[in-house]
């Protein structure tokens, strides 16, 4: 019954929050200055009046925004006004798995990458080891994906050959991106892991398993892993949010048709269905990851669901 209504209260605010971001990007993509059918050419102001009334955008924003929540809970975004003859629901369907693709495979180079990377350096605490991966680790997060991917494509893509520099024909065409992704949050990750290992490894029950004569190795892996990876299981739901919305700057580096792209254009263009639709998908990712890491990290450690 305790976990059954902290699954229902997290899924309540999870909604609650849904909401208010469909609203605040509604209104705020209404108010920025331009229209969606302003361009370099002059256009008449009595077709501009006619593509209003057609598209409803003569109303009040109110009213607008009631038949956008209308349209919504069936699942049609609206068309889009800058990709003419496609839906919103198109485009999306277009791009979207590639930058879904391309956060989960950069979200499992980064776990691959720094889980290790952090028990090691805790089981080696105050070393020269340590302190050499915490080190790169810091460089790791000083060093941003605008930078990180030039350099990626520059060295293993134009130098040295092994990998293609852009599109999505194959797995060596995105494999840099991932990779540029991944190296970045991993460096987030082994920190996160070592400092929460240490703290684990701190405690009494740890001591008491050494002083039984309990192999290190078992008293790291089997007594202490559990409770030193449940912050980095917490960290997961932000992490690929942050993968799949950074990816934005790494589809456009290496030339990927991810929802990235269309998302720019969208806001360059004004074309307001588009932007909403895709902050909404976004949205609706990020509080269903957070939600069920939620429900993972009140499995690993009970006392969540207190709280």
């Amino acid at each position: 019954m305790e976990t059954a209504r902290y699954i229902l209260s997290r899924f309540g605010q999870s909604a609650f929050a849904l909401l208010c971001i469909i609203t605040i990007t509604f209104f705020l993509a209404r108010l920025a200055p331009g229209g969606p059918f302003l361009d370099d050419k002059a256009v008449p102001e009595h077709l501009i009046e006619q593509m209003n009334r057609n598209y409803g955008f003569d109303k009040p924003l109110v009213v607008q925004y009631g038949y956008y929540l209308g349209r919504l809970l069936t699942g049609d975004l609206g068309p889009s006004l800058g990709n003419k003859g496609f839906t919103v629901n198109e485009v999306i369907a277009e791009g979207f798995p590639v930058s879904f693709m391309l956060g989960i495979c950069g979200l499992i180079i980064a776990l691959l990458i720094g889980v290790p990377v952090g028990v090691f350096a805790a089981a080696k605490r105050n070393t020269a080891v340590d302190y050499t991966l915490m080190t790169i680790a810091m460089l790791g997060i000083c060093l941003p994906t605008f930078v990180i991917a030039p350099l990626l494509g520059e060295i293993f893509a134009l130098k040295l050959g092994w990998f293609d520099v852009a599109m999505w024909e194959d797995s060596s065409a995105w494999f840099l991106a991932a990779l540029t992704l991944g190296l970045y949050y991993s460096a987030y990750i082994a920190r996160l892991t070592r400092g929460s290992m240490l703290d684990v490894l701190s405690q009494d029950f740890i001591r008491t398993a050494h002083a039984k004569g309990v192999a290190p190795l078992k008293v790291l892996f089997k007594h202490a892993f559990r409770g030193g990876i449940t912050p980095v299981v917490a960290y997961l739901g932000p992490a690929l949010a942050g993968l799949i919305g950074g990816s934005f700057v790494v589809e456009t580096v290496f030339g990927l048709p991810g929802l990235g792209q269309h998302f720019i254009k969208a806001a360059t263009n004004r074309d307001y269905w588009l932007i909403n639709g895709t902050v909404t998908v976004f949205a609706v990712l990020i509080l269903l990851m957070n939600f069920l890491v939620d429900v993972i990290q009140a499995w690993l450690d009970p006392r969540t669901k207190t709280k």
